[in-house]
């Protein structure tokens, strides 16, 4: 097992970078997952590492030991790829066990390794059968034994679920880091699905055109995200953008007023007219009924009128789909299960102020609340 360190590592493709002064180090033992949307350079980093791709500048380590000059079949590292890459004319257990016999390791070894990592992964009722005879979830399985069985120093996994049902991408991704606890092999994991991020890495690279956008661990960069594509790119439903100007102590939002509290007032440099991105997680949401005119507004809320345009029931919650009147901003909405709204209804929304974020409009950094904070 070794660290993997990237030093401002660039790759460009002809007169097209791919990824720009990608910069990292990832302890001995962690799991840290790369994510991002698709062509953000994920993938290029992963196959940089493996050496499957040569870094145009910059410099790679495993361990202690540069790795820019060295082919990918000295590296020590597994690869495990997105279709599995198993071979369909031998069994499970030569699948398996077909990289330690390319390394000539001794045939009792590779019996003892098949045995154990087959075990490890409940596989070894099946040693026996074709990958065709697998389903995909045990196909993937034993594409993860097979790079388990060389005991490399890193693990680089290349979207290794996507092809899995939902079901089966819940149970593998689970026993994905199960397995991790007990290998505790360094481990780099690529993939565009924010949940998979979340429960599986100690910490997460958030990647965008090229570009590290912010590391951290996974409730951190939730909850304090460095800017409006990161706040967007992680949570399920993603965090609402409310376009806003400020007007004379308040937030304009589409001619409804959002209050300013006295800290954002005394952090945020305010002009008149000046517009900004507001942003607001669905479960920092209320709902309210807006027929109670008596009312009294909750100075630490702010208040939305919004129309309902799609109602999901998912069981234990009502996710909403509501716009506000007369423009095209949509606001997702978290609501009890007891909640049933129809299309063509309008809601009163209360806002936790003290969970709103404040984005840059043109740079979309975030701007409240203060990155130190």
């Amino acid at each position: 097992m070794a660290s993997v360190s990237l030093e401002s590592i660039k790759r460009k493709f002809n007169n097209v970078t791919a990824i720009e002064d990608i910069t990292f180090k990832i302890p001995d033992g962690e799991f840290w997952v790369l994510v991002g949307p698709s062509g953000c350079g994920k993938s290029t980093i992963l196959r940089t590492i493996a050496g499957l791709e040569t870094a145009t500048s910059g410099k790679l380590y495993i361990g202690d030991k540069l790795m820019n000059n060295v082919p990918a079949r000295q590296r020590d590292v597994a690869m495990v790829f997105q279709n599995y890459a198993l071979y369909p004319h031998m069994s499970v257990a030569e699948n398996i066990a077909f990289g330690l016999r390319m390394r000539k390791v001794d045939p009792k070894i590779v019996q003892e390794r098949v045995v154990t990592v087959a075990r490890s992964l409940s596989l070894e009722h099946l040693l026996e059968r074709k990958p065709k005879q697998l389903s995909g979830g045990q196909q993937q399985r034993v594409a993860l034994g097979r790079a388990i069985a060389r005991q490399p120093q890193v693990f680089l996994l290349d979207e290794p679920l996507s092809n899995l049902d939902a079901q089966l991408r819940d149970d593998t991704r689970a026993e994905l880091k199960e397995l991790h606890q007990n290998l505790g092999i360094t481990t780099v994991y690529v993939t565009h699905d924010q949940v998979e991020a979340m429960t599986l890495a100690d910490k997460i690279v958030v990647l965008n055109r090229g570009r590290i956008q912010q590391i951290g661990e996974p409730q951190s960069i939730y909850a304090k995200p460095a800017n409006r594509m990161v706040a967007t790119f992680l949570g399920s439903p993603p965090m609402n953008i409310l376009p806003a100007k400020y007007t004379t102590g308040s937030f304009d939002v589409n001619g409804q007023v959002i209050p300013i509290t006295a800290d954002m007032q005394e952090k945020l440099h305010l002009r008149e007219g000046q517009g900004f991105d507001l942003g607001v997680r669905p479960e920092n949401i209320l709902i309210n009924e807006p027929h109670k005119t008596q009312r009294t507004p909750r100075e630490e809320f702010g208040e939305l009128m919004v129309e309902v345009k799609v109602v999901e029931p998912l069981g234990r919650e009502t996710l909403i789909r509501a716009g506000l009147p007369g423009s095209g901003v949509m606001l997702n909405v978290q609501a009890g299960a007891d909640v049933h709204p129809h299309p063509g209804d309008r809601l009163l929304l209360e806002v936790d102020l003290s969970k709103l974020f404040v984005f840059d409009t043109a740079t979309g950094d975030r701007l409240y609340p203060q990155l130190s904070e």
